[in-house]
């Protein structure tokens, strides 16, 4: 795995925690008992903190960000898609940020909410617990509740994933 300290700043990664050898964790970022960050997925902590809880997945090609005035944070299940954009955030338990979608500054998901593909939640924007955020800005789907548990079969893949990375992945070159 690449993983950087940067000046005073390093990276706390649980003994459970996977990081693939092609995905970059850079100065103050804690990934939690479970979490999993996969290829080409950069996590940058170096102007602020991130911090990944235990059991969820950061998959391929996502970027995650913070500033100096907005720490990110992802709750515990959660699962990022492929080519995500977090800067700034704060993401709550069981959420689902979709692939492509972008979270920005000062925004808040909610437990068990989901951003949808490609969507983009503006600066400072709430997304309700159990709702779901779509589109380009991001507006709430009017009438939606996120059935509880919509993640756990993802989480549980992840986890399965993890286990075989660790013990099966070997460089042929």
């Amino acid at each position: 795995m690449t993983v950087y300290a940067l000046g005073d700043r390093v990276p706390d990664i649980h003994p459970d925690a996977y990081v693939h050898p092609d995905a970059v964790v850079i100065g103050a970022v804690t990934l939690a008992a479970g979490a999993s960050v996969w290829p080409q997925a950069v996590l940058r902590g170096d102007y602020g903190t991130i911090s990944i809880g235990a059991n969820t997945n950061i998959q391929d090609g996502t970027v995650i960000h913070c500033t100096m005035v907005d720490a990110t944070v992802i709750g515990a299940g959660c699962v990022v898609g492929h080519n995500a954009h977090i800067e700034g955030a704060v993401i709550g338990d069981d959420c689902l940020i979709a692939s492509g979608s972008v979270v920005l500054n000062g925004s808040r998901i909610g437990d068990g909410a989901i951003v949808g593909a490609g969507a983009v939640v503006p600066f400072n924007f709430e997304v309700p617990a159990r709702r779901m955020a779509l589109g380009v800005p991001a507006k709430i789907r009017e009438g939606y509740e996120v059935p509880l548990g919509h993640v756990e079969l993802n989480v549980k893949m992840y986890a399965a994933n993890s286990a075989y990375y660790r013990e099966s992945l070997r460089r042929l070159d």
